[in-house]
């Protein structure tokens, strides 16, 4: 029987793993700057070349931004840019004006079976359950329904979502800590129902993209289950492939 060969971690790997180690632990907050490539080389024993390799990766998956002449920071969802990452509607008329985040709702509950599976979480776990839409130029376009644990998201209340300004994932990170860093989508069409169609003002019957979301912080931890629908009279939704 053949003995398998043991695999070997690129070092630069390695350095990364690090790197996205100490970004779990809070070492470094988000829009932080981290250390300069010099300091991390000298931490860890190995080049410059090496951490840049390692951070050049980091990068790529919008976990770190590089600021020519200033260094290197810390993603936020605090940065617009951050906001049409997970969002990937589009005004057909190309107009990426930022849409207006409407609580609807916010009440605590307990898992149920699908909520529990999606989030990794005990059954009857506590969880938070909100509604909410989204406007763009004063018009509904998505309503969305978000389940998170509750033990996460202590003290998230209707008013404390009345009363924040930016984006739904700026807030959770800001006020609980919680950064999320990459999402899985399904979609499918499906038609609006009559809560739906009252909530988007459209017809009922309406043609409408399900779009059900899990979100992960790091260590691949899910921190959201979302389920929105979108009208699509006047957007579209734009997935990037390469």
């Amino acid at each position: 029987m053949a003995q398998e060969s043991p695999t070997f971690s690129p070092l630069y790997r390695q350095i990364k793993t690090l790197i996205l180690q100490a970004l779990e632990a809070g070492e470094w907050r988000p829009g932080q700057a981290i250390p300069s490539e010099q300091e991390l080389a000298a931490r860890f024993g190995v080049s410059q070349g090496t951490v840049r390799k390692a951070i050049d990766e980091i990068a790529g998956d919008n976990l770190l931004v590089r600021k020519q002449g200033k260094g290197t920071y810390v993603a936020s969802h605090n940065d617009p840019r951050a906001l049409f990452r997970f969002l990937r509607l589009v005004p057909i008329d190309g107009d990426l004006s930022h849409p207006k985040s409407v609580p609807l709702d916010c009440w605590r509950a307990k898992a149920g079976q699908e909520a529990s599976r999606m989030l990794a979480i005990e059954l009857g776990a506590p969880i938070i359950i909100l509604r909410r839409l989204l406007k763009f130029a004063n018009k509904p376009v998505v309503v969305d329904e978000i389940y998170l644990p509750g033990e996460l998201f202590q003290g998230l209340s209707f008013e404390t979502l009345q009363d924040w300004h930016g984006s739904l994932y700026s807030l959770l990170e800001s006020r609980f800590g919680s950064r999320m860093i990459r999402a899985q989508e399904r979609i499918r069409a499906v038609a609006a129902d009559r809560s739906t169609s009252e909530a988007l003002k459209v017809a009922e019957g309406t043609p409408l993209l399900s779009v059900e979301r899990v979100t992960y912080t790091y260590g691949d931890k899910p921190v959201e289950w979302r389920r929105g629908l979108y009208s699509t009279a006047e957007h579209y939704y734009l997935n990037e492939l390469n």
